[in-house]
């Protein structure tokens, strides 16, 4: 078996230390299709130096590139074409700065099987390099196709969802996507070939470049700031979801959201095929 549970369980990665500036922040905004209203002081706030303020979905930007160095340890032997981004959940200790220069480090909290596959959770912490304080922990659960039949279950139990409200959405955002935006998004740091080289994502089973999940993870992230949260970003504590299916740049995503107690509770779908994008969504409020 290309996993080796034995030796990926508990491996750490090697620390990165990276900075990002007022131009990053904006350069991820835009990717996720801020500023589509240009003159607007709402998305101005996300595109323009004078009053930047920064999404909390950008947390997941300095620990992207941990996931390639996942593929890279010892009894980590996987094709990147059978790597499926499976959920994320993403937890704040502050409002994430305009700049910064920050340490992330990384291990692999849990393999699990899952029969037609195995799940590799990978967990991040985010500090600033000078003080040291957490800015924001990442948990990306990977789906590797192919790789089960090792018999381990998970030793974390999946979080508890909500149930959502037994009655229409209390907010729905329609969000369309450019045809290049996937090729715009990647500029933050996520270079998988399966977003932009026909090829090759022909070769993970998709007829075209895919959309990141994670570009539709922050489009899902800014409908709820924007349309439930009044735009304040500093009231978010904490965001999971789960990659339910594919968004092919061009498309719409519908972002449906329940208030619940200390809660907001999401399903985001693409209009255009009528297919789960996001479910299981929460973002934990204050």
């Amino acid at each position: 078996m290309p996993i080796d549970v034995d030796k990926v369980l508990g491996a750490h990665l090697p620390e990165r230390r990276t900075t990002w500036s007022e131009t990053d922040v904006i350069l991820y905004h835009l990717g996720l299709g801020a500023g589509a209203t240009p003159t607007d002081p709402g998305e101005l706030a996300y595109t323009y130096e004078g009053a930047l303020k920064v999404l909390p979905s950008y947390g997941v930007i300095p620990a992207v590139p941990m996931l390639p160095d996942m593929l890279n340890l010892p009894g980590m032997d996987v094709d990147l074409t059978r790597l499926l981004h499976g959920e994320q959940e993403l937890q704040l200790h502050g409002v994430l700065p305009v700049a910064a220069e920050v340490c992330t480090s990384a291990t692999i909290s849990d393999v699990s099987d899952k029969g037609s596959g195995a799940l590799v959770v990978l967990e991040a912490v985010t500090r600033d390099a000078h003080s040291a304080q957490p800015l924001c922990t990442n948990r990306f659960s990977a789906f590797v196709r192919g790789e089960g039949g090792f018999g381990r279950p998970a030793s974390r139990p999946s979080p508890i969802v909500p149930e959502k409200p037994k009655r229409a959405a209390d907010v729905e955002i329609a969000c369309t996507t450019l045809p290049q935006q996937a090729l715009l998004y990647r500029l933050s740091g996520d270079m998988n070939p399966i977003h932009a080289d026909p090829d090759f994502a022909r070769r993970g089973g998709f007829h075209q470049p895919i959309l990141h999940g994670l570009c539709s993870y922050g489009i899902v992230c800014k409908a709820v700031v924007d349309g439930v949260l009044g735009g304040d970003v500093s009231r978010v504590l904490s965001y999971r979801a789960r990659f339910a299916g594919v968004v092919y740049p061009g498309e719409t995503v519908v972002a449906r959201m329940w208030e619940v107690d200390g809660a907001v509770l999401v399903d985001a779908v693409c209009k255009d095929r009528d297919t789960a994008v996001l479910s299981h969504a929460v973002v934990e409020v204050r």
